[in-house]
């Protein structure tokens, strides 16, 4: 099947500073699709050229065939975006927003709004002026879903929400992806939740990409050792190899894609004991961190 997105080397600039170098990446039909990093990384950056508000320095970017600066109005109405917060109309009830949206939208389907509405237990008389900033962004996310686009994307969705919210709306777009068969693409710094949901993912860094596959392909390959500090240790940095250092008061710890035997041979070239070498299991939390670093 046709992709949905295809992005080519697509770098960035404002002014002199250079924010996306040489992104490349292809999302197909069907699916979760994480653009992740940490706040920084290039994601918004990314979005924005995705949805052509942004025409990039170099390189290409096609959406659902066209191209991204210049997508039609049939392209623009088969994509449900949610971009830089949640701004509604306060004044109007949940049951008035319905209303509202549904003739824009020829696949509108009211099912799907209400009955993300019905999980927070909300009247359908609630204005939007008098809910939390976690309940309005669920009534966003609503809006979106009941467009019924080919393509979802998500920029941020967890803004706004805290982990009960958050928990709520990937259990709702897992349901909603599977019955459906839509296409997401989100953007998120926030991962905990994102293992139950994630298909295929790159992660940025700094405007570059450093991983992109499966998610199931990146946890296998990706690692963390420790060891006992040493003074040659303390010497070890962030290279080709290690993707991340930490050094404990008592314990080394190094990520990268690596193995037992092959960081072995990479710590013996440089003079570094690792005595009581062991591996640490990690979720997909750890790894994320471990890959782009605490700080």
């Amino acid at each position: 099947m046709a992709a949905l997105i295809e992005c080519t080397g697509i770098t960035h600039s404002y002014g002199e500073k250079t924010v996306l170098h040489d992104l490349t990446f292809t999302v197909h039909p069907g699916g979760v699709f994480g653009l992740l990093g940490k706040n920084g990384a290039g994601k918004s950056t990314a979005i924005n050229i995705l949805m052509g508000f942004l025409c990039p320095t170099g390189g290409s970017c096609r959406v659902l065939g066209e191209e991204s600066h210049n997508l039609t109005p049939s392209a623009r109405s088969r994509i449900g975006l949610l971009h830089e917060g949640f701004v509604q109309y306060d004044f109007m009830t949940v049951a008035e927003l319905e209303r509202y949206y549904a003739p824009f939208y020829p696949k509108w389907d009211r099912e799907v709004f209400f009955d993300l509405i019905a999980r927070m237990h909300m009247p359908h008389s609630r204005r939007l002026s008098r809910m939390s900033c976690g309940q309005r962004s669920q009534v966003v996310l609503g809006l979106i879903m009941a467009q019924m686009p080919q393509l979802m994307i998500l920029d941020d969705y967890s803004m706004g929400l805290d982990v009960g919210y958050r928990r709520l709306f990937i259990d709702f777009l897992r349901e909603y992806v599977t019955r459906r068969n839509t296409t997401v693409l989100l953007t998120s710094h926030v991962v905990q939740e994102l293992d139950k949901i994630v298909d295929s993912m790159i992660v940025l860094k700094e405007g570059r990409v450093c991983v992109s596959g499966t998610k199931q392909a990146f946890m296998a390959s990706f690692s963390c050792f420790r060891f006992n500090r040493t003074e040659a240790s303390l010497l070890l940095k962030q290279d080709k190899v290690l993707c991340t250092v930490e050094h404990g008061s008592t314990q080394t710890a190094v990520y990268g894609f690596f193995n037992e035997d092959s960081l072995r041979a990479y710590l013996s070239g440089k003079g570094v004991p690792c005595t009581a070498l062991e591996q640490v299991a990690m979720d997909f939390e750890d790894a994320f961190i471990g890959l782009t670093g605490k700080y």
